[in-house]
């Protein structure tokens, strides 16, 4: 099984345009360690040199680099899972797909649905989600790649551990093949 990975820190320097290794000396200096993740963030968004999305994104490969969080793991200590497809056809034709092969079942591999599916939309997702009788929420969410193509993601989320995860990685993964 493909267990989550680190943050790609390779990504981090070409979004940023500054070293991973000068993250981490900014990071030492500003004593990152003894901060919480959202001051972490706050001050590598104050530097002007990353927008909020690799703010965070910077934040969680340091909680990862100094062993406060495990990859795939949120801030919760929760862990969540992404598995995604891209989809011939409209965003609405995907969800619409999604509603067929999911809507009617009263569980994902054995754990009931406790609560929903709810839907949303906007202009430019959709998205589908319940919660399970674990407490674990799924959400289906897609969006228009391109006029013909959407972009299709099953995220898992609030699961006791990494090992849950990648157990339901491969349950997501059999899943969309029907799909």
């Amino acid at each position: 099984m493909a267990a989550a990975r680190p943050i790609n820190t390779a990504a981090i320097e070409k979004g940023t345009g500054k070293t991973w290794q000068a993250w981490l000396v900014f990071l030492e200096e500003i004593g990152a360690a003894e901060l919480s993740h959202t001051e972490i963030a706050r001050r590598v968004g104050d530097t002007g040199e990353a927008s909020g999305w690799w703010a965070q994104s910077i934040t969680v490969a340091y909680e990862q680099h100094i062993g406060r969080r495990l990859p795939g793991q949120d801030g919760d200590g929760s862990f969540q899972l992404s598995v995604t497809k891209t989809l011939p056809g409209t965003m609405d034709e995907a969800m619409a797909a999604w509603q067929a092969l999911a809507g009617r079942r009263t569980d994902f591999s054995g754990v009931a649905i406790a609560s929903g599916p709810r839907m949303s939309a906007t202009e430019k997702w959709r998205r589908w989600g319940a919660t399970l009788e674990d407490r674990s929420r799924v959400i289906a969410s897609v969006n228009q790649k391109t006029p013909d193509k959407a972009g299709f993601a099953v995220t898992h989320q609030k699961l006791a551990s990494a090992e849950a995860a990648e157990v339901w990685r491969a349950f997501w993964k059999d899943f969309l093949k029907a799909f």
